[in-house]
């Protein structure tokens, strides 16, 4: 997929920036649903994202309605995917965006509304894109290959995975594709801030184990 172009000043100003997380992002579970949100938070996920593709309607928004409450006075962070009006409406910590979903999206309402902003990037072109909205992070990958989605790229690798590091500098990064306890600290030694899952958590036995074997990579 070819990335659309920079946002152009004159027909869309920048946005004043999105506050950053309120806490480090480190393990961050992406999950389908406001029940697996609900034991991703009982197990202390650092973040997770609600990632729902069959709902829509009213069953949709009992469905981040109810990921919103499960993660409220929690210590995890819960970002919604793709459904920003939605995120507004039902008072979510977060919504993440695609690359497609940046010019349909209202990012003054969201950026006024003090809404973290995530974005996803495959590319330099589209790293550079999502730093120009002054996210509260940017999302990599896939850094290897997955079967959770279709991607539009070829996967990342660790290499460029360090450059989009150095590029987003001071924007907290969050690695995502392919990612398991195997390879975690090959990843997290890019200097990336944070590891996203999903298949790693949603497929695992006992997935409230998995999330504190991540964390434990993470220097206290």
């Amino acid at each position: 997929m070819t990335p659309a172009p920079l946002p152009d000043a004159d027909s869309r100003p920048v946005t004043p920036g999105f506050p950053p997380p309120v806490r480090p992002l480190k393990f961050y579970a992406v999950v389908p649903d406001a029940d697996w949100v609900a034991r991703m938070v009982a197990a202390g996920a650092d973040t997770v994202q609600l990632r729902n593709k069959t709902l829509s309607g009213d069953a949709l928004r009992q469905e981040v309605r109810r990921a919103v409450a499960a993660a409220a006075g929690s210590g995890s962070q819960l970002f919604i995917n793709d459904y920003w009006r939605l995120a507004l409406e039902e008072g979510a910590y977060g919504v993440h965006l695609g690359q497609e979903d940046l010019d349909a999206a209202d990012l003054h309402a969201l950026c006024e509304a003090g809404i973290r902003l995530g974005i996803s990037t495959h590319s330099d072109a589209e790293l550079a894109r999502a730093l120009a909205v002054q996210p509260s992070y940017v999302a990599c990958g896939a850094i290897f290959p997955t079967t959770t989605k279709t991607m539009p790229t070829a996967p990342q690798g660790l290499d460029n995975l360090r450059r989009y590091v150095a590029q987003a500098g001071n924007t907290p990064t969050v690695a995502i594709g392919g990612i398991d306890l195997h390879n975690a600290a090959d990843v997290l030694a890019t200097g990336v801030s944070s590891l996203a899952v999903v298949r790693a958590v949603t497929e695992a036995a006992d997935p409230a184990a998995v999330v504190k074997a991540f964390q434990a990579l993470w220097p206290e």
